[in-house]
């Protein structure tokens, strides 16, 4: 328990100060009244005002103050009477200064407690804790902000069940720091409200996009900077279909009967910048396998260096790990990035593995996309006569 390992690191201090406190007193007798060593052990109560509990701190402070009285009680003889009280008045005041010192440091930390409790429920709400689960899907991961001491940053994420089947989204919001937040929570809280109401993700993306045009209007205007957002959206419908929707994010991984590969149907411009081209997104069609694992991140993996400037090889990665449990290889990805950084994170970095749950009903079965002629189907899809060979070859143009 980490409290428990507090109270015994501030007694280990107390009970320490208190030892080199009698060891001060030892050594004062030892030398006689010439030298006053005793005075050095004054140290002992404001270190731990500082680093021990009040109770702790009361222990030392009492150590101390008995053992100068001692040793000025049994020296009266030598010393006047007024250099032994100006020595215990020294005494007391040193006394006085450690408590009141230990009484406002624990007001300020039992302050800065109920800050950071209130900062983790905020932060909580605005980036639920993995794993998660959207109906029939389990989603692994992790997410690592750069900033120190925080739970949310510039990445966004989120799975929820709708109408419509599960749908998910993965985000990375430009620029560092509190307005960065600020935008990904506009754009999250969009996402978490159009994917119950709008039909489609291109419906959903718009949505979004206005969300933020509207916040980067207002930030503007209190003197703050436009911010845009990469954001891949996916979904699962009830009838087994699975789309998905890039706005100017990287591309994700399949891992499928162990081996990996990388998908990039194609992206639009990120969220917030729509208005350049007034180009309409439109999404990608898949049909999953119930074997089938989506593998999400944020530039923040892929762009992670190591100090010889090498790129982090998630690809390499996944597909040395395809064994392990989603939960196992979340975890042993974090780890991995840690070590492949030093440590030294420059972004934030998310991960997140998708999996339909063993425990689910099986999707209807994929059907292969009608063909009725060499570059076209019956729905006017484009289909590609050669994918390649680490492509599905059941995934599909956009839809007109």
């Amino acid at each position: 328990m980490p409290f428990t390992r507090l109270q015994d690191a501030g007694r280990r201090r107390a009970l320490l100060l208190i030892l080199v406190v009698c060891l001060l007193a030892v050594a004062d007798m030892i030398t006689g009244p010439q030298v006053r060593i005793i005075s050095f052990a004054g140290i002992a109560p404001m270190f731990a005002a500082l680093r021990c509990s009040a109770r702790w701190t009361g222990a030392v402070t009492a150590a101390f103050v008995i053992a100068s009285a001692v040793l000025y009680t049994v020296n009266f003889s030598v010393w006047t009477v007024s250099g032994s009280l100006v020595g215990l008045l020294g005494t007391l005041v040193v006394a006085a200064f450690a408590l009141a010192l230990c009484h406002n440091r624990r007001r300020r930390d039992d302050a800065f407690d109920r800050t950071r409790l209130v900062a983790d429920e905020v932060q909580r709400a605005m980036l639920h804790e993995l794993p998660l689960r959207a109906g029939p899907y389990e989603v692994a991961g992790f997410y690592v902000s750069a900033l120190e001491g925080a739970r949310v940053g510039g990445d966004i994420y989120e799975a929820v069940e709708t109408p419509y089947g599960t749908r998910l989204v993965v985000g990375d919001v430009q620029g560092k720091g509190m307005p960065a937040i600020g935008a990904g929570h506009e754009a999250l809280a969009s996402f978490r409200e159009a994917a119950h109401y709008e039909a489609t993700l291109e419906g959903i993306a718009a949505r979004m996009e206005a969300s933020l045009r509207r916040h980067n209007a207002r930030s503007v205007a209190q003197g703050g900077t436009e911010r845009f957002v990469t954001a891949l959206l996916m979904e699962v419908g009830p009838d087994g279909r699975g789309r998905s929707l890039s706005c100017g994010h990287i591309p994700y991984y399949v891992i499928r009967e162990g081996r990996v590969s990388e998908r990039d149907e194609g992206e639009w411009l990120p969220l917030g910048l729509g208005e350049l081209t007034g180009e309409r997104r439109r999404a990608y069609d898949a049909w999953p396998l119930d074997e089938d694992w989506a593998v999400l991140c944020t530039d923040g993996v892929t762009e992670a260096r190591r100090r010889d400037g090498t790129f982090y090889p998630l690809r390499e990665r996944l597909a040395g790990w395809t064994g392990l449990e989603p939960a196992e290889l979340a975890a042993t990805l974090r780890a991995d990035l840690t070590v492949f950084t030093g440590g030294e994170l420059k972004d934030d970095a998310t991960v997140l593995i998708v999996r339909r749950s063993p425990d689910s009903p099986p999707l209807r079965p994929a059907p292969q996309p009608p063909v009725t002629g060499r570059t076209g189907d019956a729905t006017g899809a484009t289909a590609d006569p050669h994918p390649p060979a680490d492509r599905d070859p059941t995934v599909r143009r956009p839809l007109s």
